[in-house]
């Protein structure tokens, strides 16, 4: 059986360096051109809260999330390694996001993702997010999907 381990962070983890830099590749051919605009929002040296998921020790996954409003925390950097994709890891890394969200007072994620990322898209759907309106820097984005979802506080 296989043991998946969760751990928190900050951007300046290794692993999750490395995981961020091959979601950048697979980023930049679905993306094509519009690559370049979306690379502008998607620096990590200021992400404080980063969760690391580790299938039997080697890095599988990661995800991070950043203060957006005053209630609202933004979903950013989510990857799964191509290997270790359909068995449920980021679901998983997204609900400890969701979780940390709710302990730093968060009452919502927000994100946005691409049209041409439709797992992406049905992920996060199949987790009770639902698409609003582009927000911020995407108003205007033809490729780009934003999405919501309120969180209910853990006890």
């Amino acid at each position: 059986m296989s043991n998946l381990t969760l751990i928190r962070t900050d951007s300046d983890n290794a692993d999750f360096r490395t995981l961020v830099s091959l979601l950048d590749q697979d980023l930049a051919v679905r993306d094509g051109d519009d690559h370049a605009f979306y690379a502008q929002f998607n620096k990590v040296d200021t992400i404080k809260e980063v969760v690391v998921a580790f299938q039997d020790g080697t890095p599988a996954g990661c995800g991070a999330i950043k203060p957006f409003s005053a209630t609202e925390a933004e979903v950013k950097r989510m990857f799964v390694h191509p290997d270790y994709r359909n068995q449920g890891i980021a679901a998983k890394i997204l609900n400890e996001l969701e979780y940390r969200a709710t302990e730093m007072g968060f009452s919502a994620c927000v994100l946005e993702t691409g049209k041409k990322q439709p797992e992406a898209i049905a992920l996060y759907q199949k987790v009770g997010y639902h698409i609003t309106p582009n927000y911020g820097q995407y108003i205007g984005v033809d490729n780009g999907v934003c999405m919501s979802k309120p969180l209910n506080a853990k006890p």
